[in-house]
């Protein structure tokens, strides 16, 4: 689709420097951090400096018709990142300035390439907090996380991107920059234009900068593991935390196959022969209340027959376990060729519920199964390992994912917390929205991005 001239032109926009097409670059952009799904290089990777190149850059994709993937890190777990139509991937990592981070009004402003860690780091050297804190932090953007409404460990307490971000500035697939929301705790002006592009995929803008709110740092946190012989025990602690209305900064739940994977690559003193271990850490402003909720959750671990509760002495202790925690993805891919990461989500009554129907279907179909989850806030994460060169256990693998998605969907769940839908999860949205609710989707896509330029293929 890029003849000569268009990649001409688009060359003079942001810089030869800034244009790749060597096959190894494209190559690499061709995928994104999920694995099992087939996806087609695109002809050119274009790192843009600013909003005003972004906008020329479309202008002409809708001048010539060729496609635009807008990508962050590529840390991407359902396939939003990967081109399919060739065209060009659109990097917005050179826009990583912090603008400013206002303490007076508790709000910060970015460009999309500012790496998700790094700008924690630096609104708590200032007292303040960002609770959005994905597994891929370390190396995932801003950007990345607006566009797929990242979550997180800290969702139960906190909530996810959506519930931070203030305004936007975005270029609109026709190639018009526009500023939406804005500094403000309120906004009722107008649609909410930034609920709609949050999680929007790439598929409906390009976000050039961001607003996010900010809170005051907790001043004090407490972090412990509960050891469980039971799985079943572990996931009635879990209903039971948040029935005693304890609403913990954490509380995640990892079965024996993601134990057992952790430890491997970590080292970090996990017990190899427990069936399932609870992280929990409870946050607040109030040592004692703090405390207090801490002896709580425990009693609760004893109610329902913990073997052990392990409160971390040090600040050292916590961050091991829990850095162990987010580095799961990369163990699991130890263990075999294909990691597939799912993201179903169910209300929280129901992670019993819902982590029987796992374990059932490992059992089923034959598979290996390691789930973690933010069980706190019912989002499940079931890693299912597997030979993608083996044909039978790739269409188990298959049966089991479509049991999964209904299963969820009908204890009044959804495919997905946080992960987003991008290419693995769209045949199923119709499972959950249905015909009319896709409708709306197609129709506001059609709307704004008539020639379907931005992101072709994703979403519905």
């Amino acid at each position: 689709m890029l003849n000569s001239k268009v990649l001409k032109e688009i060359t003079q926009i942001v810089g030869k420097e800034n244009v790749f097409t060597a096959p190894e670059d494209l190559h690499c952009y061709a995928e994104d951090a999920t694995l099992g799904v087939i996806s087609k290089p695109p002809e050119a990777v274009v790192k843009p400096g600013s909003a005003e190149e972004i906008s020329r850059i479309l202008k002409l994709a809708n001048k010539e018709h060729f496609p635009v993937v807008p990508r962050g890190a590529g840390t991407s777990l359902s396939g939003g990142a990967m081109p399919l139509e060739g065209g060009i991937v659109l990097e917005t990592n050179r826009l990583n300035k912090i603008l400013e981070i206002d303490k007076e009004n508790l709000t910060a402003f970015v460009q999309p390439g500012v790496i998700t860690a790094k700008f924690h780091q630096e609104v708590e050297k200032l007292g303040l907090f960002f609770p959005p804190d994905p597994g891929s932090m370390a190396v995932s953007t801003l950007g990345g996380n607006v566009a797929s409404s990242s979550g997180g460990l800290r969702g139960l307490k906190y909530g996810t991107t959506r519930d931070y971000v203030l305004g936007l500035q975005v270029v609109m697939p026709w190639g018009a920059i526009v500023n939406i929301g804005g500094r403000t705790a309120k906004n009722v002006t107008g649609y909410d234009l930034t609920r709609l592009m949050v999680g929007s995929e790439g598929t409906l803008g390009v976000i050039t900068e961001i607003t996010v709110k900010l809170l005051p740092l907790p001043s004090h946190s407490r972090s412990m593991l509960a050891i469980f012989d039971q799985l079943d025990n572990a996931a009635e602690t879990i209903s039971a935390i948040i029935a005693n209305k304890i609403i913990p900064c954490t509380l995640d739940i990892m079965d024996n196959n993601a134990i057992k994977a952790i430890e491997a690559a970590s080292k970090v003193g996990l017990p190899l022969e427990a069936e399932a271990i609870l992280l929990i850490e409870v946050d607040g402003s109030i040592e004692a209340v703090v405390e207090d909720e801490l002896q709580r959750v425990q009693e609760i671990c004893q109610e329902y027959k913990v073997r052990e509760v392990q409160v971390a002495r040090t600040p050292e202790e916590k961050i091991k376990v829990w850095q162990a925690r987010r580095n799961s993805y990369g163990a699991f891919n130890k263990l075999n060729n294909t990691d597939i990461v799912e993201d179903v989500t169910v209300p929280r009554s129901k992670v019993p519920d819902m982590i029987r129907v796992i374990r059932d279907l490992a059992e089923r179909y034959d598979l290996t199964i390691a789930t973690l989850g933010h069980a706190g806030d019912g989002n499940m994460h079931p890693n299912i390992v597997y030979d993608r060169n083996n044909k039978d256990e790739v269409e188990q693998v298959e049966k089991a994912v479509d049991d999964m998605f209904a299963a969820a969907i009908k204890m009044g769940g959804t495919l997905s917390g946080e992960h987003g839908i991008g290419l693995t999860k769209k045949p199923f949205m119709k499972w959950e929205m249905g015909d009319d609710g896709i409708e709306v989707l197609a129709r506001i896509k059609n709307a704004l991005d008539p020639n379907g330029i931005l992101n072709p293929g994703k979403m519905y």
